[in-house]
């Protein structure tokens, strides 16, 4: 039978320790290792490998397709009002949805953008 254990995001980043910080002091992410040009994040299950691409496009000059993940969660309120506070650039503010999702949406410096929803409950 198939299942899916975990997934891993990959980013190519042209500067990884400046992306590396981000996720880490910006977005709450904790490192997992660090090899050869690869950093290995994760927050709460929402694993990332990125990785260092210099010279190549910028995840924001790719437009729409710089979108790479939408993580549903709970607690989603505590998780908007903490990254506010540490000045994480927002796409979108917390909002009910009428697809049935609160949800917000936050960019990095060079673009990538992640989507958090959470179901709400009526």
């Amino acid at each position: 039978m198939f299942k899916v254990n975990k997934t891993q995001h990959v980013l190519a980043v042209n500067d990884l320790d400046a992306a590396e910080k981000y996720f880490v002091e910006k977005l709450g992410f904790t490192v997992g290792s660090r090899v050869g040009g690869w950093s290995f994040l994760n927050l709460n299950g929402f694993y990332l490998m990125v990785g260092h691409c210099e010279g190549e496009m910028l995840a924001r000059e790719t437009h729409n397709h710089s979108y790479f993940a939408y993580v549903n969660c709970e607690g989603i309120d505590e998780l908007f009002n903490e990254y506010k506070d540490r000045g994480v650039a927002f796409t979108q503010k917390i909002a009910d949805k009428p697809w049935g999702l609160r949800e917000f949406g936050v960019v990095t410096p060079e673009g990538h953008r992640i989507m958090f929803g959470q179901e709400i409950n009526e």
